[in-house]
């Protein structure tokens, strides 16, 4: 069995200890044997496995995710185990589920599978790209609000990308980027006069997409309705005209890459091994651009 380790991952991984990366490749080797050896996440398609040797200097505890498919695996993303906690206030109301866990399966599946198909062609088709993506993350950012299962889930398998791989040259945020932009916003709307009439900021809107080098202009996921809008400097909070979910959207990217003659909102192009759109070209320097 082919075991992958993304080189974004072998970089990041130095940040929780030297013995990391080494670790890593243990985990690789034993996967090669048994990609079968870890235990299914929240995530379906996604299992983790966990990882203690004392013997490895400066690599503490580790929870390592991967994705298992036929004739490969990849290791996604990897965080030191959490130790566990003091027993949870028992007389506190347990949270309202929003949905049932058939649709929580459903909808996490689906994420699962759109991502994986526009992973599949970076690694394949813009290899630049790909190594842009950061390894995934949990838990989410803490906004005072609930996290939708959909958003948990794609960050569960990255936690953003510095390239702009969404159409209009989005990036993907990391959850630390949401939380900030979150607040910052939530804190200028509180402060707007409520006789301007104006809402440029609703605290059920979460940010998770932007430029990748300003928050002028970006995505965000209504947790009300479950539907994407964008803000922009100039069109603050109004969504665009056909209705998306982040399952919809993120699929409708994966046919774009597969197929780009199906490609409505942003045509995808190449400059060596990055994905460019076509609104993400610098005007200044446009050579070297060719559409797929």
């Amino acid at each position: 069995m082919n075991v992958e380790i993304p080189p974004f991952l072998i970089e990041t991984a130095t940040q929780y200890g030297s013995g990391v990366p080494y670790a890593l490749k243990i985990i690789a080797a034993r996967l090669a044997d048994d990609p079968d050896l870890g235990h299914p996440s929240p995530l379906p398609g996604i299992l983790t496995v966990h990882f203690e040797d004392d013997l490895i200097e400066d690599c503490p505890a580790l929870t390592i995710g991967y994705i298992r498919e036929p004739d490969r695996v990849e290791i996604r993303h990897v965080r030191p185990t959490t130790t566990p906690t003091a027993p949870a206030d028992t007389t506190a109301e347990p949270e309202p589920a929003l949905t049932d866990p058939a649709t929580d399966a459903l909808t996490a599946r689906q994420i699962a599978d759109a991502w994986h198909r526009v992973t599949t062609w970076l690694r394949l088709h813009a290899p630049d790209s790909y190594a842009a993506l950061r390894p995934g993350t949990t838990p989410p950012p803490d906004l005072g609000i609930r996290v939708p299962l959909e958003l948990r889930a794609l960050w569960l398998l990255t936690s953003g990308d510095d390239e702009g791989c969404l159409p209009g040259a989005m990036a993907l945020m990391s959850p630390d980027a949401v939380t900030a932009e979150y607040r910052r916003r939530t804190e200028e709307q509180a402060r707007t006069p409520e006789e301007d009439g104006i809402t440029r900021w609703k605290p059920s809107w979460i940010p998770f997409a932007t430029g990748p080098r300003n928050s002028m202009r970006g995505l965000y996921l209504d947790t009300d309705t479950g539907f994407l809008g964008h803000w922009s400097r100039y069109d603050d909070g109004h969504p665009d005209g056909e209705l998306d979910t982040l399952v919809t959207y993120l699929e409708e990217v994966a046919d774009t890459l597969e197929a780009p003659a199906l490609a409505t909102r942003d045509q995808p192009g190449l400059i060596g091994g990055r994905l460019v759109w076509r609104s993400g070209i610098d005007p200044a320097a446009p050579d070297g651009w060719r559409p797929i």
